[in-house]
């Protein structure tokens, strides 16, 4: 941590994608209302989840990154946050099962209220409006109130956030993600999915695996079979926000975000001398960074100084969103150079949002087998490097919903309309995101075997 750092140093850097609050005293009594608030995570959680991730960066584990693109305050219901963790938990077994590897598992919840957008407004029948940045900002409805930016909803989102993660680590430690109930993590609408055909195939070998590990003595009832952690992560965009629930840490007397586990810095907000990254730089979560294909190396390089001075493994991800038609393109380049300057990353793969496209009915929508192509493609790509693909961060959700085309129940352009739910960006549907673990974990237990492989001609020849 820079010596001049403190919590509210970013305030006097220039700042981007942040609304413009009308009433200063309105914004700082919010402020201090937050900051009297009860902290949402632990430093020792952070700390937890930065070792975890250090694991992932020396290849030993992976990363699956997952939830909504933006959480809301009208869908807020705990069926939809049990539906979400359970697809990540089904997602998550897929791969440890086929690849062996431990997964970390991070979800998009519990904060995900703020949303970049790529213009300040937008227009509908002629009428102009502020564009609609999130439930923390401002409403959905596009009606000049909705459309005014509100501190107060800060408070709200603070508030679902804690009920959120009350949930969340109930479900995690309280016996819903034991193992042993594998089979009953299946959503009723994906029964027919050729992905839950798989599943239900693994879920019986579990089974099998669980039941001649009690046949032999071993505990198969013990705590890392009975239950799991989970973490949250979101954008840190709404530094206000971010301010208030930073807190020093009593064990350690450094600084942490309270707000989630993990905090990422996006594509517009990534600029070296801006108050997003001198925010970031000061606290001690894990972070993530975005990297799309327009990326400049020199400034990712004096970034990712910034916020890992120590070069800590674990401490930052890089998600690389470049898109399945540039990704061959474009990452090889950047893998070099982080290889280069022995920067210790984890190396993520956002295959969402260099994927997004207007679908011939007008919805915004993302083609499955374009997101598909750019995993495939990571993976390939970090193979003929030789560097390790750690990991995914997808757009997903529990809730039967039409947003993405294709994927085994062929959702077309037509059919988009009929489940189109999404508040912001469209979203995996929990069959679409089985079937794209499924492809995962079969790279991952490639990639695996050609890392042992490597090891032991390297050991061979020692």
């Amino acid at each position: 941590m820079s010596k001049n750092w403190t919590p509210d140093s970013w305030r006097s850097k220039p700042i981007r994608q942040v609304p413009e609050y009308a009433d200063q005293a309105e914004l700082e009594k919010i402020e201090a209302e937050l900051g009297i608030c009860p902290p949402l995570v632990f430093a020792g959680e952070a700390r937890r989840l930065t070792s975890q991730l250090g694991q992932v960066a020396e290849g030993k584990a992976f990363l699956l990154q997952g939830g909504d693109c933006a959480e809301s305050f009208g869908e807020f219901h705990p069926d939809n946050i049990r539906d979400t963790f359970r697809v990540l938990l089904q997602m998550s077994v897929a791969m440890t099962f086929a690849a062996a590897c431990p997964v970390i598992k991070v979800g998009r919840m519990a904060g995900q209220f703020a949303k970049p957008r790529s213009s300040g407004f937008e227009t509908v029948d002629g009428v102009e409006l502020p564009s609609y940045r999130g439930d923390s900002i401002n409403g959905l409805e596009f009606t000049t109130e909705s459309r005014i930016p509100d501190p107060k909803r800060m408070l709200k989102a603070y508030s679902q956030s804690a009920s959120t993660l009350n949930l969340l680590r109930a479900f995690a430690q309280g016996g819903y993600a034991n193992l042993h109930k594998v089979h009953q993590w299946n959503l009723e609408f994906v029964h027919n999915s050729s992905a839950a055909e798989k599943y239900a195939d693994m879920a019986s070998r579990i089974d099998e695996a669980l039941g001649f590990m009690r046949a032999c003595g071993v505990d198969a009832d013990a705590r890392e079979l009975s239950g799991t952690d989970f973490y949250t992560s979101h954008e840190a965009l709404l530094l206000w926000y971010e301010q208030a629930l930073t807190r020093v840490d009593s064990t350690t007397g450094e600084w942490y975000d309270t707000s989630g586990h993990m905090l990422w810095v996006g594509d517009r907000t990534r600029i070296l001398d801006e108050a997003h990254i001198e925010f970031l730089s000061g606290i001690g979560n894990p972070l993530g960074v975005k990297v799309g294909p327009t990326t400049d190396m020199d400034d990712l390089i004096r970034i990712l100084d910034k916020l890992n001075p120590q070069n800590e493994a674990g401490r930052i991800t890089l998600i690389c969103r470049m898109g399945a038609d540039l990704l061959e393109e474009k990452l090889p380049a950047v893998i070099r150079r982080i290889v280069q300057e022995g920067c210790q990353v984890v190396w993520s793969s956002d295959p969402m949002h260099g994927n997004t496209i207007k679908s011939s009915t007008g919805f915004k929508t993302r083609p499955f087998e374009q997101v598909l192509a750019e995993i495939r493609r990571f993976f390939r790509v970090h193979r003929s490097e030789g560097t390790y693909a750690g990991g995914v961060h997808v757009e997903m959700t529990g809730q039967d919903v039409t947003e993405c085309t294709g994927g085994a129940e062929a959702i077309t352009d037509e059919k988009l309309a009929d489940r189109y739910r999404t508040f912001c960006d469209p979203r995996l549907n929990a069959s679409q995101s089985l079937e794209l673990a499924f492809l995962i974990a079969e790279s991952l237990k490639e990639e695996r075997q050609a890392l042992e492989l490597q090891v032991q001609t390297e050991t061979a020849q020692m």
